[in-house]
């Protein structure tokens, strides 16, 4: 079985419930029955995800990420990043040098070189213009992103035969471009969301990453995924860089309903929102572990 679980659902300028990056965990037989997953990939890792991680290690379930009251780094196997906006990478610093130097001789090289996922662009962009400036000087000769982190670059849906994600042998993760931030025209400043299957049954779960309103762009992945975990600007603008509320109202009801918002600001629970419940699938909440698919 696989799960997600957010480690925040806040917008980028939210301070009650955190960065919205996520976890995804692959199960052989379920945390009800594991004391850790068998593998799994956090989803972005922005400037609160170290608070949330540290949160999160305390909560029933999530044991496995605390080691002696600190978090157990080493647990995470894979990160993946879908853009370049602080609320994603701003907690990268700290797990790469945690990873690197936080943990001495408890454990192997091996544990401590977690993968780093993205497509070329993102990931260039990422050192040359995000990390290199406090992770390039290395005591005694300078750095790379390949001294942190095994770098795995992938190809995105729509860019000839794209790369996945294997979790158990049973999921895959693919990415698609999503339409965040346009300086002249649409995909010209890079950008994903990823789209989540089971093979063995065909069914998939859509994870928006940051995108405006796009029903074009992936209006058909949205119709045929049994899960939609989307982002939300709550209010309307001139110039929206996520989808505002008053737009994913006007989706199909069929869509709607098994829409799940996250990234949204601080007064998402006054009652002007009250009409969520009914009309989406909610609001997300972070700690909440959603099972995205059980095993048959």
């Amino acid at each position: 079985m696989l799960s997600l679980t957010f480690l925040g659902v806040g917008s980028a300028f939210a301070k009650r419930n955190l960065n919205s990056n996520a976890l995804i965990e692959g199960w052989m037989a379920g945390p009800a029955k594991q004391a850790s997953p068998d593998d799994n990939v956090l989803i972005d890792f922005g400037a609160t995800g170290p608070k949330a991680l540290h949160y999160i290690k305390d909560q029933v379930g999530f044991q496995y990420l605390d080691r002696d009251g600190l978090i157990n780094y080493p647990a995470i196997r894979r990160v993946l990043i879908t853009h370049l906006h602080a609320d994603h990478i701003g907690g990268l610093e700290e797990l790469a040098l945690m990873t690197r130097f936080g943990y001495g001789d408890s454990v192997s090289d091996a544990e401590r070189r977690l993968d780093l996922i993205g497509t070329a662009d993102v990931l260039t962009a990422l050192w040359e213009h995000s990390l290199k400036g406090g992770l390039g000087a290395s005591q005694g000769r300078p750095a790379e992103l390949a001294d942190y982190f095994s770098v795995r670059t992938m190809y995105a849906r729509g860019e000839g035969s794209p790369d996945r994600i294997r979790i158990l042998d049973r999921y895959e993760i693919s990415m698609f471009r999503t339409h965040h931030i346009q300086m002249t025209e649409k995909f010209d400043w890079p950008s994903y969301g990823l789209l989540v299957a089971d093979t063995k049954t065909g069914e998939t779960v859509l994870f928006s990453g940051d995108t405006q309103f796009d029903p074009e762009g992936f209006g058909e992945m949205m119709a045929r995924a049994r899960t939609i975990f989307h982002d939300v600007q709550l209010e309307d603008s001139e110039s929206p860089v996520h989808a505002p509320m008053s737009a994913l109202r006007t989706l199909p009801e069929e869509t709607r309903k098994k829409m799940i918002l996250y990234h949204y600001a601080d007064d998402w629970d006054r009652a002007q929102y009250d009409f969520v419940a009914d009309e989406f699938g909610g609001f997300a909440e972070p700690a909440r572990r959603y099972m995205l698919f059980d095993e048959d």
